[in-house]
């Protein structure tokens, strides 16, 4: 084997290279086995240089290997430990009541044995003196029976006039209850394992505190956990923690609220400017990108940025905004397919401009989708309702201002019910107005008990749901304006509102969601979810411009797959989450963008129908769900 050839990658003898590589470039061995030495040793020393990125791996998860058998070993000295301690408190508390029954039988006992006592003594007293005198009677001379008169009378006269307890001076009722089936669910239910199946190297963390921060002012990070396939994780209690570095090298913890459905907000608070590093990790591992890198500015450094300017922007409650939208980055929570492009939606039509014809709008509100291809708006400040037919053509136009039933005074939300009538939230008039499908008044609900109704919406039973902006509280209608019950007061804890803007229309969602989303306008600028019964659910979203977070939001619906579409108004844009709150994507608006979106409805095609209030028009949107 004195030879090599290059075409077959392979050593040969000289007889070879006259037969079978004859036509093949052949060179002596030697001179091409330091080159392929020199190869294998470059190969080597890359395959050597990963042994200690793998002997860290294979350290760190037989680490957590053993530290999950260590965790589970306590787990289950716990389990142990808090159910010989229920065993001994059941057993306490069973000679704790046979002690207390012993106790009260014996008082029992003792006062009807000194009533019994008292009976037989009294009746010993009269067989005695009866039998005595009865003797006297029969048996006696007229000496003895004189005696006798003299002797008993007395003695008669006090029996007769003595006052025996004829009646139970106490009763038998001694009975045990006990609620075992309350216990016993209780026990069946006793003890929760929590765990998650959250990484940090898929787990991300976004919003404008990872970059900038100011001075004496919280800032707040968005954290949203996956799994290792990188799916959204859906529920909390995994274990997080933020460092924060100074410049001169003190360290301080940030705050982690845990939403309960997979995300989380890092609250914290700088107090001096400067570069700051950020350290983000689950598990005692960095999250993806962490470090992060923090600037902080004095107040006054960031007053005039463009971010401040929209934060200054007037609330939708009134006025017009002169916002652009901003096309957003692609979302970084969905998988690899999400993460290239939003939601591949497109403007189908935008109907209407500024103006007060019909198809006109001034400030439109609220928005509202019926079965039979019907678009319903509330055009605030012209005092009216317009409707259109699916593909955006004019149908019908009623309403006039003024404050007598019937009337509008800033009609600001909108709904359709099963039979097709159209219910107006009366902003200013204080009450919910009724109108036949072709406009004609029907009554009023609500008056003398609403303050300012900002939205409405229809449940699987036929109830109207009102939010009540001033109020700060929901209140739920039977279809005759009967009051069935309302819940919410002013605050910012569960089932208390800051301010609600708006309620998705039930009855267009699936039957199994039983429930509706009212936004909190308040420093927190969260959705609350809460079933038909006002039960609170869960609540998602924070204040920000990254995904997931709002500025401002003012409508919202549902989709058949129970996924929840939300307006963004501060941040001009239409986003979408799951039904438990965690971001999925956004409908992409860049082709015409919104300027202020306020109502929203999902048609009966399957499209988002929007009112762009800025634009003084609704939008359509192909929405793929």
């Amino acid at each position: 084997m004195e030879f090599y050839c290059g075409s077959c990658e392979t050593a040969m003898c000289g007889e070879c290279t006259e037969t079978e590589h004859r036509d093949h470039r052949t060179v002596p061995l030697r001179d091409v086995v330091d080159q392929h030495k020199a190869s294998l040793r470059l190969q080597l020393d890359a395959i050597k240089s990963r042994l200690p990125q793998l002997n860290a791996a294979i350290e760190l998860v037989h680490g957590i290997c053993q530290q999950l058998i260590t965790n589970k070993d306590s787990a289950i000295t716990e389990i142990s430990t808090s159910f010989e301690e229920l065993q001994q408190a059941v057993q306490l508390r069973k000679a704790s009541l046979i002690s207390d029954l012993e106790g009260l039988c014996n008082s029992k006992q003792k006062v009807l044995e000194k009533q019994l006592d008292y009976l037989l003594q009294g009746r010993e007293k009269i067989q005695s003196s009866s039998e005595f005198t009865e003797q006297a009677l029969s048996h006696g001379t007229e000496t003895e029976v004189l005696l006798v008169k003299k002797q008993m009378t007395e003695t008669l006269s006090e029996l007769a006039a003595q006052d025996f307890p004829l009646q139970p001076q106490e009763n038998e009722h001694l009975d045990l209850r006990v609620e075992t089936d309350v216990v016993r669910k209780s026990i069946l239910n006793l003890g929760v394992l929590v765990t998650t199946n959250a990484v940090a190297q898929q787990t991300v963390a976004t919003g404008e505190g990872l970059r900038h921060a100011v001075v004496g002012q919280q800032t707040t990070v968005t954290i949203t956990t996956k799994d290792k396939d990188g799916e959204l994780v859906k529920s909390g209690n995994a274990i997080l923690q933020a460092e924060i570095i100074a410049p001169d090298g003190s360290s301080t913890q940030g705050e982690i609220v845990d939403n309960r459905n997979g995300t989380y907000e890092l609250l914290y608070t700088l107090k001096m400017e400067g570069d700051f590093t950020l350290s983000v990790t689950l598990y005692n591992q960095p999250v993806k990108g962490s470090p992060y890198r923090v600037r902080a500015t004095k107040p006054c450094d960031s007053s005039h940025s463009p971010e401040d300017v929209k934060r200054r922007v007037k609330s939708p409650s009134g006025g017009h905004i002169r916002q652009k939208a901003v096309r957003r980055p692609a979302s970084m929570y969905g998988t690899a397919k999400k993460k290239e492009n939003p939601i591949e939606d497109e403007l189908i039509i935008r109907v209407g401009t500024r103006g007060r014809e019909k198809g006109e709008f001034t400030n439109l509100q609220g928005i509202s989708a019926s079965g039979n291809n019907r678009i319903v708006v509330a055009d605030s400040n012209n005092q009216c309702i317009q409707v259109f037919s699916n593909d955006g053509q004019f149908k019908l136009r009623f309403g006039v201002r003024g404050r007598s039933p019937g009337q509008l005074q800033r009609p600001t939300g909108v709904t359709i019910d099963p039979n097709g009538d159209i219910i107006v939230a009366d902003y200013d008039n204080r009450w919910v107005s009724t109108f036949t499908p072709d406009g004609k008044f029907k009554g009023k609900i609500g008056a003398g008990k609403l303050l300012g109704p900002k939205g409405v919406a229809i449940d699987h039973n036929g109830h109207l749901i009102v939010v009540d902006n001033k109020a700060c509280c929901v209140f739920i209608f039977q279809c005759n304006g009967k009051l069935v019950s309302r819940f919410g007061v002013r605050g910012t804890a569960d089932r208390q509102f800051a301010g609600i803007l708006d309620g998705n229309n039930l009855s267009q969602s699936p039957p199994s969601l039983h429930f509706f989303v009212v936004q909190v306008h308040d420093g927190s600028l969260r959705y609350h979810v809460y079933n038909s019964d006002g039960e609170f659910l869960f609540k998602f979203g924070s204040h920000g411009e990254g995904n997931g977070q709002f500025n401002a939001p003012t409508g919202v619906a549902v989709d058949t797959n129970g996924n929840i579409i939300v307006a963004d108004w501060g941040n001009s844009r239409i986003q979408v989450f799951d039904s438990s709150g965690s971001f999925l994507s956004y409908i992409n608006t860049s082709a015409d963008p919104l300027y202020g979106p306020q109502g929203l409805a999902l048609t009966s095609d399957g499209h988002v129908a929007v009112a762009d209030s800025g634009n003084h028009c609704f939008k359509i949107y192909r929405y793929l769900q």
